[in-house]
């Protein structure tokens, strides 16, 4: 669609900002329609009759065209589905049932460059970055084409939002405007591995009630320098004195996800140093049991490990939860995300674009 105003960039001002830009006239009639298609997934014309001429010049000039989707996989309730967008890259995104409803894991980014040890995705490196539409593109195809009455997003895909930051921020804004998809800022999580300059930009750019989730994974330097490279440039010192300064507002709390190693950082010992690393800072914790992928470095500690480390941190004084394996068996689960094939089509694209010598 040539000179097109494509909706998913949009919060519902700036859309009504553009379509008086284009016709001097309309912003009421763009907000009515905007509110229509993120309510019901499609312009309803709910406009009066004597302008529905100029509503129709505005539905006209409004793209709302999709991604193709190239994957649709369930386990269960857990639904994975891959949508194709431009280039050929895919984004991954896992519809999850929880105790809270539905939620989303939304991907910022094809690949990451954060390089985690333990994580599938970090494998591929970073492919491309995903701009606010294709962000909220996974959004949208959730809600009205899977039908899923999505009520939690978490940027817990693929990629560091906040190496992507300044598009999953305008996502974030579109996704929280309360006269599109109205979701409530308590109901987003942005997760980050440890990117202490992103953390910083979060508090000052986002509302306090949007979510902030840290991968930890490691009770010492020693050990999160061998798991997680984003260590040696911000170490663990670095990271608590970010997150004290996050906790500094009474109305903030963090959500500290720890993947749990056999034999690497599952030990009681580990689980204590954990707790005094954590001293001071209003958290929760989210014990995550090492997910399978496609060639094993890891391997998951028995559950009776994984118990006594949850105790351990109750005993502490620590909120923990202990998460349950939820698509593992079609490559959805935390550390799962991350397709080899889009490493492969780069690298044919990057062949194809060489010069001939």
């Amino acid at each position: 669609m040539s000179n097109s105003i494509v909706i998913f960039e949009y919060t519902l001002p700036s859309f009504a900002d553009e379509i008086f830009t284009r016709f001097g006239k309309g912003k009421r009639h763009a907000a009515i329609l905007y509110a229509e298609f993120f309510r019901y997934g499609k312009f309803l014309k709910k406009v009066e009759k004597e302008a529905i001429s100029l509503a129709l010049q505005i539905i006209q000039v409004t793209d709302t065209t999709l991604p193709s989707l190239s994957l649709k996989t369930e386990e269960g309730d857990t639904t994975k589905f891959l949508l194709r967008h431009n280039g050929g890259l895919e984004s991954e995104s896992v519809i999850i049932p929880m105790k809270s409803g539905m939620t989303l894991c939304i991907s910022s980014q094809v690949g990451c460059k954060m390089g985690c040890a333990f994580c599938e995705t970090g494998k591929l490196g970073l492919l491309r970055s995903f701009s606010a539409k294709e962000i909220v593109q996974q959004v949208f195809f959730a809600k009205f084409v899977c039908n899923a009455p999505i009520r939690n997003l978490v940027f817990m895909g693929m990629g560091e939002p906040f190496d992507n930051w300044e598009e999953v921020k305008q996502a974030i804004n579109i996704l929280l405007d309360p006269r599109g998809f109205g979701f409530g800022p308590s109901r987003i999580t942005v997760s980050t591995s440890g990117d202490v300059e992103g953390i910083y930009r979060f508090m000052k750019e986002m509302p306090s009630a949007v979510n902030l989730a840290v991968s930890v994974n490691a009770p010492n330097d020693e050990i999160r320098n061998r798991i997680m490279p984003v260590n040696k440039t911000w170490n663990m010192k670095a990271l608590k004195e970010a997150l004290e300064a996050y906790c500094q507002d009474p109305r903030r709390e963090i959500l500290v996800e720890y993947v749990l190693l056999q034999g690497i950082n599952d030990s009681l010992e580990c689980a204590d140093e954990l707790a005094s690393y954590l001293e001071g800072l209003s958290v929760k914790v989210n014990l995550i049991p090492y997910n399978s992928q496609r060639k094993e470095r890891f391997s998951a500690p028995s559950l009776e490990d994984q118990q006594a480390f949850s105790k351990r941190l109750q005993k502490k004084g620590y909120q923990t939860l202990l998460r349950a394996n939820k698509g593992n068996g079609i490559m959805a689960a935390c550390g799962q995300l991350g397709n080899i094939e889009q490493r492969q089509l780069l690298l044919r694209q990057k062949r194809q674009s060489l010069p001939i010598l």
